[in-house]
């Protein structure tokens, strides 16, 4: 009935980017100012389930808020959400950049049917409303549209992280270095 409280002091356990790269990661999600704490929790729940090695986050929600942190399912425990410039990790081309925008160069189709998923790869997602400034389109390797096949507008900004990061997902499993 009136069960006792419990309190705990962590320290937060998270690599730095460089910590990251050293690992050779092949598949990251990479959120730049994300503002709703609903789609971040649900895309790192997502990158959870489709096997990617990190969230990298510039910016945004604070990831330990506990809107997100029930949005992840927890797999805020299970994935390292590491906090840098997603500027720094494009420029270093350690991993192929994709950067979504409606407006992309290439389709997601395109790229799936070519092979172009295949390597190791860091998806970059914008702000909700805003996308992904313009710098990082411009440094990014490609532009990725998501295709929309019905008469949606768009869709949201986890439902597209879904799609890209389970067609990379699939990608890497099936076509990828054994």
């Amino acid at each position: 009935m009136t069960p006792q409280g419990l309190v705990a002091v962590c320290r937060l356990v998270q690599p730095s980017l460089a910590e990251l790269l050293d690992r050779r990661p092949r598949l990251l999600a990479v959120l730049v100012e994300p503002n709703e704490p609903g789609n971040l929790g649900a895309i790192v729940r997502t990158a959870d389930a489709a096997g990617a090695d990190a969230v990298v986050l510039d910016g945004g929600a604070d990831p330990y808020n506990g809107k997100v942190v029930r949005a992840t399912a927890g797999s805020l425990f299970h994935l390292p959400l590491v906090p840098a410039p997603a500027a720094e990790l494009v420029a270093g081309r350690q991993l192929t950049s994709l950067a979504t925008s409606g407006t992309g160069q290439f389709s997601l189709d395109e790229l799936a049917d070519a092979g172009g998923l295949a390597e190791p790869t860091a998806w970059l997602f914008g702000n909700e409303a805003r996308g992904l400034p313009d710098q990082l389109l411009r440094l990014a390797d490609r532009t990725v549209r998501v295709p929309i096949y019905g008469r949606a507008e768009s869709l949201n900004l986890a439902a597209a992280a879904a799609v890209c990061l389970y067609a990379s997902a699939r990608a890497q499993r099936t076509l990828g270095p054994r």
